[in-house]
């Protein structure tokens, strides 16, 4: 079964496909030994120099330290070099060499790049004043980064960022309601290229310092042999199901997302295989493809990488990244227990079937078994918590050499066991016959894959590490991994060969470190373009501009200005890599949602509306014509991809209605959560949400919904997700306070709570303002110190109070609050029944159109009995 002959057509195809990624994600060229040498010698440069920055080495050693300009310069010195090298200019551009033009500008586009490392000091000594060389370089540079930024991820991007600077030069001559006084050559290139404001801004500084580790990471953990054990355990565990393919796409594609940060490569991942399986059992080609193309995009939402806007968030929200894992997790893992039920639904609905076992174990001997290994693993990391806990506070001195002694004995102990499996390979998927592998033998074949992520959790979560250093110790436990897995599997079986064991080690740890370099090469331009996008904002102020524009078209309707936003952000992040998006749609859009949403009353979190545009912006990997993940599942499909593009934003409707949700009802994403019950009753009611409402998209629940049945399925999937809305109609949510009592209340607030204020002044621009904000607290503290955290300092003037003074760059700032406005109330939550108690009639609701469809499927099943 393992030696099938395999069908030519669909290795053509999968080549085809391949190609597809290596053109978006790593770089299409492949030239003759001598420049592969180069490219490869560069971009284990480039991954060395960023294990090196992020490893607490250079402090400790004094040697080789760089600030965070030098490195960001450097780091898109690397990602310009390999861009020149690794993508062609055109499609008809030779894939077997590199032209010498490309050659000068890869050289020349590196020096620009690196042109602030190299003059640092100079630089330094005249800020603000630029030579005429410092123009050139910065001239040249942008460019040649505009261009490096078209090969890597095509027109879209680039376009963007030219309509971005055309604002800037020409300001004077725009419509009156965009005009602004625009800017001098000399003016604007030294701000985006001179200066962090622009390119070397806080993004770039992100894919620098955060995102290249993660990514590294990923790549060295997909080389290893973990992406291919992710795919074989949801097959194992899952294939044998109704409509089993779909499912394990979903579980695997999940997983994948973890570690990748590419929709286009989480397709091409999962989809080689999952694709024709699902074709196989009965779903129509543009179904398996769509299946696999919301599968994969949604991993894009999965903590804890999130197509590296996590890290991002982290920077532009100002929360720890901890805190961002939390909010974005429900949601994440809501939407894909909910595409699992909508494929579950279309396997009813055609009556598919799943893939025949190759074992004979009973379904309650497998169940057991799943539920022994999960008890097991709960047992085991509640001692390991505990016991590494206990170490730390009896043996401070020497915990760190037991842990890593543990560490270290449970790699040898999981290796032990992978050991004692067969080497098990899935089949060919477009063989005659395709078989599931065992389940408990493929779980136990990989487990030790699971040690490095359990080490970056360990960092993040219980250490409390920074995401940069954590991910450091992870991929150094991931390197260790791959050097010796191989030898010492090998020593394990008794089959010797260790030093071609070894050597296969080194040569994946190579590849690994390769391949992560090259898959950076299209987010560090990103980055970088981006920050033209933020440096015009900061330069003309065109934030506001956006601001008055869509509350101009929304007439100050809050669902109106909501959708607006939504679909502007579909529409910035049509082919634009997740990160890109999030950049562009984060900078214009969600200071919208933030002031317009306060004047209306509205007052969510940062991260509420970050979150928000981050999803829709996502969205266009999906939708057509631009959605390139269809693509690539339409070409291993074999099906036509704009078909497959809206079967799967169908599939995605589910992922388009959380962010409205999120907004509103911010328990969702974790806040305002009061103890353990209320937490279950938040995810307990989010995923039933969730399910109905895919069964209502889908038009079936027990059996095909009436259009009556349908409507009752939306009303409790509005009311489970949002009874608030309700609720408020009868209990008003908030009591209005007189500003004076502000720091009395202050001072007697919760650690980590937020005051609800209402503030009104005039701004620097001259404009009247009257909105809600919500001042975050920190720790328990006297009242002008936690204010004074925030950068507020405040004094009493007759009913109101005065803000004497903001500090720049704080909180207050980020929430609008300027110098000169005046709190004027106080919103306290008002004493009224828990709005839960709504979930009652909703599931009541529920339990009827679950009868009624219930009897309908006994009447139907008797009556094809009868026939």
């Amino acid at each position: 079964m393992f030696g099938k002959k395999k069908d030519p057509t669909a290795e053509a195809q999968a080549l085809d496909v391949n190609q597809l990624v290596a053109d978006n994600d790593a770089g299409g060229r492949q030239p003759g030994p001598l420049v592969s040498r180069v490219i490869l010698a560069v971009a284990l440069a480039w991954s060395l120099f960023q294990l090196w920055i992020a490893s607490p080495l250079p402090f400790s050693t004094g040697i080789l330290v760089f600030n965070d300009t030098q490195s960001r310069a450097i780091h898109l010195a690397f990602s310009i070099f390999l861009a020149f090298l690794a993508y062609p200019a055109f499609s008809r551009s030779p894939r077997d060499r590199v032209p010498v033009a490309d050659w000068v500008f890869a050289v020349v586009g590196a020096f620009c790049a690196a042109y602030l490392f190299i003059f640092y000091r100079e630089l330094s000594q005249r800020p603000g004043q630029p030579i005429t060389q410092d123009l050139v370089v910065a001239v040249v540079g942008m460019a040649l980064l505009l261009e490096a930024t078209r090969r890597a991820l095509g027109l879209p991007m680039v376009v963007v960022a030219l309509v971005f600077l055309a604002y800037t030069f020409g300001g004077p001559y725009m419509p009156e309601m965009i005009a602004h006084k625009g800017a001098s050559l000399s003016r604007a290139m030294s701000h985006q290229w001179l200066t962090t404001e622009g390119v070397f801004g806080v993004a770039l500084g992100v894919s620098n310092g955060f995102i290249f580790l993660f990514v590294l990471f990923g790549s060295l953990l997909d080389k290893a042999g973990a992406g291919n054990y992710f795919i074989k355990s949801a097959f194992a565990l899952l294939g044998h199901m109704r409509g089993g393919p779909a499912k394990a796409a979903v579980v695997s594609s999940a997983a994948t997302g973890i570690i990748s940060g590419s929709s286009i490569a989480n397709v091409v991942t999962t989809g080689t295989f999952t694709i024709p399986l699902m074709k196989r059992v009965g779903y129509r080609p543009d179904q398996a493809g769509a299946v696999e193309v919301s599968s994969s995009v949604n991993g894009q939402l999965m903590p804890p990488v999130m197509g590296a806007a996590a890290f991002l968030m982290v920077e532009y929200v100002g929360i720890p990244y901890t805190q961002v894992i939390k909010h974005a997790f429900l949601p994440a893992i809501i939407s894909y227990i909910a595409l699992f039920y909508i494929v579950h639904l279309e396997a009813l609905k055609a009556n598919l079937q799943g893939l025949p076992r190759r074992g004979d174990s009973s379904a309650l001997q497998r169940l057991l078994s799943l539920a022994t290994t999960v008890a097991g693993f709960i047992v085991l990391s509640g001692v390991v918590y505990y016991s590494v806990g206990w170490i730390k506070a009896v043996l401070p001195g020497t915990a760190i050499y037991l842990i890593g002694a543990g560490l270290l004995a449970a790699y040898v102990g999981l290796m032990w066991l992978s050991s004692r499996q067969p080497e098990l390979a899935l089949d060919d998927p477009n063989a005659p016959v395709f078989e599931l592998p065992e389940t408990a033998p493929t779980l136990k074949s990989g487990l030790h894959y699971l040690l490095s992520v359990v080490v970056l959790i360990w960092c993040l979560m219980i250490e409390q590490l920074s995401p940069a250093l954590s991910a450091f110790w992870a991929t150094l436990f991931m390197i260790f991994v791959m050097l010796t897995q191989r030898p010492l599997m090998a020593a394990l079986r008794g089959t010797g060969g260790y030093a071609g064991a070894l050597r296969q080690g080194v040569a994946d740890l190579v590849g690994g470190l390769e391949a992560g370099a090259r898959n950076m090469i299209g987010i560090g331009v990103a980055t970088a373009a981006a920050g033209i996008i933020v440096g015009t904002v900061s330069l003309t102020g065109i934030g506001l501009v956006m601001t008055e524009l869509v509350e101009l078209l929304s007439g100050g309707n809050l669902m109106i200005m909501l959708l607006l936003v939504a679909f502007i952000s579909l529409i910035l992040g049509m082919g634009l890599p997740t990160t890109a998006n999030y950049i562009v749609v984060s900078t214009l859009m969600a200071p919208v949602v933030v002031e317009l949403g306060a004047q209306s009353g509205l007052l969510v979190p940062l991260i509420a509306v970050h979150l928000f545009v981050f999803y829709f912006g996502l969205m266009a990997d999906v939708t057509p014509p631009v959605g390139l993940a269809s693509f690539a599942a339409a070409a291993i499909a074999r099906s036509d991809p704009i078909k497959t593009g809206v079967t799967a934003f169908f599939y995605s409707m589910r992922t388009a209605i959380l962010p409205f949700l999120f907004i509103f009802n911010t328990q969702l994403l974790m806040i305002g959560i009061d103890g353990v019950w209320h937490l279950l009753i938040t995810i307990v009611s989010a995923t039933v949400a969730m399910l109905v409402f895919a069964a209502a998209t889908q038009g079936y629940f027990i059996v095909r919904s009436r259009l009556w049945e349908t409507a009752a399925l939306l009303l409790v999937t509005f009311t489970l997700f949002r009874p608030g809305f309700w609720w408020d109609m009868v209990y008003p949510p908030y009591q209005t306070v007189p500003a004076t009592q502000l720091m009395e209340l202050v001072g007697k607030a919760e650690a980590g709570t937020r005051k609800r204020v209402w503030v009104e002044g005039t701004n620097i621009d001259g404009k009247e303002v009257r909105k809600g904000v919500l001042l975050p607290l920190g720790d328990v503290a006297p009242a002008p110190q936690r204010l004074g955290k925030i950068g507020l300092s405040l004094m009493a003037q007759g009913d109101a109070v005065q803000v004497m003074s903001v500090k720049f760059g704080s909180a207050a700032e980020k929430l609008g609050i300027e110098q000169g406005f005046r709190i004027t109330s106080i919103e306290m939550p008002a004493d009224r029944p828990d709005k839960e108690w709504l979930f009652i009639p909703a599931l009541a609701l529920l339990l009827l159109v679950f009868g009624v469809q219930r009897r309908r499927e006994r009447q139907e099943s008797a009556a094809r009995a009868a026939a």
